[in-house]
């Protein structure tokens, strides 16, 4: 909505928000909002995203209870990533393994251990062998360092050009 095409209903609608559609069957009330990314509901602590702006006036409990059915999408709330193909049973552990498509791309993972696949292996081609392979080199190396922040050191008095008299 821009400032030049609002009408005074509208902007009497905008001043009742934010809008409490209603109460869920958890005891959990819904509201519709909006907000600096666009239009939301939140019920709680869980926010999810709305199309369009028409929708935080329109939106009924039930509409809004469908879309609290969904799992997220985005975030760390969402859902984890169903695997896209299943391998069989790493020789080491006896986990099975399953290539997952990932935030950098395919991965081979027995559950525990993850291993990004190459450039030069595609999921289809992808056998037991060298998925034990990937997974065997990962247990190899050595965990990566964690990373630490250093701090500047603090002023002192004779370091900021201050001298106390005596």
């Amino acid at each position: 909505m821009s400032v030049e095409t609002v009408t005074l209903k509208q902007a009497l609608k905008l001043l009742d928000l934010p809008r409490v559609v209603g109460t869920a069957a958890d005891g959990e009330v819904i509201t519709a909002q909006n907000g600096r990314y666009g239009p939301y509901l939140k019920k709680g602590t869980d926010s999810r995203s709305l199309t369009s702006e028409e929708q935080i006036f329109e939106i009924t409990l039930e509409e809004s209870e469908a879309i609290y059915a969904q799992p997220k999408t985005r975030g760390r709330g969402r859902a984890a990533t169903a695997p896209v193909r299943e391998l069989g049973d790493d020789p080491a552990t006896g986990k099975p393994m399953v290539i997952k498509d990932g935030r950098f791309g395919p991965y081979v993972t027995d559950g525990e251990v993850n291993a990004t696949l190459r450039r030069s292996d595609s999921v289809e081609a992808m056998t037991i062998e060298r998925a034990a392979e990937l997974l065997a080199e990962k247990r190899a190396k050595p965990p990566a360092p964690k990373r630490t922040t250093r701090r500047a050191p603090a002023k002192t008095a004779a370091r900021a050009g201050t001298r106390a008299k005596a």
